[in-house]
């Protein structure tokens, strides 16, 4: 009895395996369209790419996500083939509590990437752009969906998450195609104001970094008993290396026209020398007696002592 229910049973199961087998093909032929028309799709996003590379990592980016959603789309219509009874509400109810602590588990992933599609489609920086975030600077060498790509001046990689890059500021250095620097320096206070800043204007506008358009200037910013504080001011190119280059030369060539000129350019060290009498303590030494140099900050207010 036993041996013939056993029998039934097989017989029952391979009736429907037969039954279902047709439904098996059916859904992988689906599966197998889908999954080709995937790759087709992204084929055809990757063809309309641009040179732009922060455009083609916006419509490569796309073209993954078009991929995904028609496999994940592909999948749902074969295991509806496979399985009459079955709809997309029964994935959701069958996730239930795992599908929540999958969400907060990829809430990180999914954030950053929002944020590297939001980044390529407003496109605050673009690949080749120098910028800042935090303590770190360099060039922007690829934006992916997940993170950036920072090629830091000594040739280091820094890997950037896009949420932070997104949520926080940014200094874009190469945002325009020019850039202000400035630069103060003291002449004494005898020294003629208007003289300097001939010379140093002259400096400026005869350097090939300085651009003559914002026109270069220098004003007066600061004055003290003894010095005046100038602030020389020009444009230059944006990219790092040129604003450098721009500096080293402008700032050699108005040392050397000061000297020609003879405009003094006073110390920001100033010393005073004190001899100790050896009658002023019991205990002098020879030591004691000689004259030592201290900086005028830190010097004691000098005392007037009267012999009786």
């Amino acid at each position: 009895m036993d041996g013939q229910v056993a029998w039934n049973t097989v017989h029952e199961m391979a009736r429907g395996f037969s039954a279902a087998v047709p439904r098996l093909i059916v859904a992988l032929i689906v599966i197998a369209f889908f999954y080709f028309l995937s790759f087709l799709v992204k084929a055809i996003v990757r063809r309309t790419t641009t040179t732009d590379s922060a455009h083609r990592t916006l419509q490569m980016a796309m073209g993954r996500i078009a991929q995904g959603i028609i496999i994940v789309v592909g999948a749902l219509v074969a295991a509806a083939v496979s399985f009459p009874g079955f709809s997309p509400g029964n994935v959701i109810s069958a996730l239930g509590v795992g599908g929540i602590a999958i969400g907060f588990a990829f809430k990180d992933v999914f954030e950053n990437f929002l944020a590297g599609i939001l980044i390529l489609v407003t496109r605050p920086f673009r690949i080749g752009d120098q910028i800042i975030y935090d303590r770190f600077e360099g060039t922007v060498e690829e934006i992916h969906t997940r993170a950036t790509w920072i090629k830091t001046y000594d040739g280091r990689r820094v890997v950037i998450p896009n949420s932070e890059l997104f949520k926080n500021s940014v200094t874009v250095n190469t945002a325009f195609d020019t850039r202000r620097l400035e630069y103060d320096f003291k002449i004494a206070k005898f020294e003629q104001i208007e003289l300097a800043k001939e010379v140093m204007l002259r400096v400026m506008q005869d350097s090939k970094d300085v651009l003559p358009d914002p026109k270069a200037d220098v004003v007066v910013t600061a004055f003290d008993s003894g010095t005046v504080t100038l602030r020389a001011r020009w444009w230059s190119r944006s990219r790092v290396s040129d604003v450098l280059l721009a500096q080293d030369r402008v700032l050699s060539a108005a040392r050397e026209a000061f000297k020609e000129a003879q405009i003094a350019l006073p110390s920001g060290v100033q010393s005073i020398q004190i001899t100790e009498a050896s009658s002023l303590t019991k205990s002098s030494t020879a030591v004691d007696s000689q004259p030592r140099t201290i900086l005028a900050k830190d010097a004691p207010p000098l005392e007037t002592h009267r012999e009786t």
